[in-house]
């Protein structure tokens, strides 16, 4: 059996046993067209007062992709066909706490769009640039940039995907806390952790949103921030975008993300004795940060003690400061304890994948270093490795292509 697995902008093949369980997502189909587009943003603009003086699009980073340089040429001329001055319309790259892309990468997320208006890129420690707008029953400040907020018009254009503790991505993460100040960031970020009984929320899962504390959080701060037109793109395992699902309010942001788990859950039940699981390439695993989903998401088709290897090549390295320090606490409650007196970013995510390494073993493939492997608990390994183990391994074995869109 031939399977070719990604590895940044690689494809590697491979031959593996007859038996060997392939778990895959289920592809949507392509149904976009400049006519639909078109129409369904139209109609939301013509369901509300329109106001064109100052217009705020708000755009996902390279990690998270939309095929912008397609097709915001779409929105931006049904915007100027009914009468948008290009000089009100400005750009906000939802960074969160990612760090900023340059030149060359900012051309090829959003294409010649970049060059031809204004675009903003976030800097979440920018203090005197964010308006508190409350704070949330568990406590985080709602503390979001006051030139967007200040905007006649908010869309928000992206893609949904599965979050590993907040649900789903994109959609109302893409003002928040996409455009949010860094510590109020952490607040809802640490909601994750359970700081009394020491132990990652359950109801902290992929694909889930009632009773998980993260993102019902989210859902309250939501409510807090101004009307916008929100653009919610299906993705393919290729990155490639074949459905768009318009909205402007909280339940359309609901309906997208029950569209996309129903491509991109499993119906196998089975745990296995091995996974071997590629990140899907770049950019899934363009950092460590990112390709934890993949790690994450894979690790629950694994029995406990059991193995898995993950192909992720990290060419960014571990994409944050923060997160490897915390591996040289002496132990999971020293961890805990050192997040409790200060949270900081990928935190939760230092916590989730040391459980992992607990219950599991977590190998590799990456160009990230042995040291750096070995202190979050995971061996390194190679091609040549992984090639014998999908001939000579005696278990049960599953190998899955796209593990950051896969889940359990």
């Amino acid at each position: 059996m031939e399977i070719k697995l990604r590895y940044g902008k690689e494809i590697l093949t491979f031959n593996a046993q007859e038996n060997t369980s392939l778990l895959k997502i289920q592809e949507p189909e392509f149904n976009i067209t400049k006519k639909f587009f078109k129409s369904s943003f139209k109609g939301l603009l013509d369901s509300g007062s329109k106001n064109y003086s100052n217009i705020g699009i708000v755009l996902s980073d390279k990690t998270r992709l939309c095929d912008y340089p397609l097709y915001l040429p779409w929105l931006l001329e049904e915007l100027e066909g009914d009468g948008a001055n290009p000089d009100n319309i400005t750009f906000y790259i939802a960074y969160g706490t990612h760090p900023r892309q340059n030149e060359e990468e900012s051309i090829s997320s959003y294409g010649d769009t970049f060059h031809r208006y204004r675009f903003v890129h976030h800097d979440c420690t920018d203090l005197p640039s964010f308006r508190n707008l409350g704070t949330t029953y568990r406590r985080t400040p709602v503390l979001v940039r006051k030139d967007v907020l200040n905007s006649s018009l908010i869309i928000t254009f992206g893609s949904i995907s599965h979050h590993y503790f907040a649900g789903f991505g994109g959609g109302r993460k893409l003002l928040f806390p996409g455009l949010a100040e860094r510590n109020a960031i952490y607040h809802n970020h640490s909601l994750f952790l359970n700081f009394q009984s020491k132990k990652l929320e359950e109801g902290c899962q992929p694909g889930k949103l009632a009773g998980n504390p993260v993102a019902e959080d989210l859902k309250e701060i939501n409510d807090l921030l101004p009307e916008r037109i929100s653009i919610h793109g299906i993705l393919n395992s290729k990155a490639k975008v074949c459905q768009f699902l318009f909205g402007k309010n909280y339940d359309d942001f609901e309906k997208a993300c029950m569209v996309h788990d129903s491509f991109f859950r499993s119906k196998s039940n089975q745990q296995f004795d091995m996974v071997i699981a590629s990140s899907g390439g770049y950019p899934k695993d363009i950092n460590f940060i990112q390709a934890h989903k993949s790690v994450h998401h894979s690790a629950a088709f694994v029995k406990d003690g059991g193995t898995l290897i993950v192909l992720a090549e990290c060419r960014d390295g571990i994409g944050t400061d923060t997160f490897l320090p915390l591996f040289k606490a002496s132990s999971w409650n020293q961890m805990f304890d050192l997040l409790s007196r200060k949270y900081e970013g990928n935190g939760g995510t230092a916590l989730a994948m040391k459980a992992k390494s607990n219950r599991i073993n977590i190998h590799m493939m990456t160009s990230l270093d042995k040291e750096t492997c070995d202190l979050m608990g995971a061996g390194k390994t190679d091609i040549e490795q992984i090639s014998r183990l999908l001939i000579t391994h005696k278990g049960s074995l599953a190998v899955i292509d796209n593990a950051s869109m896969l889940i359990r």
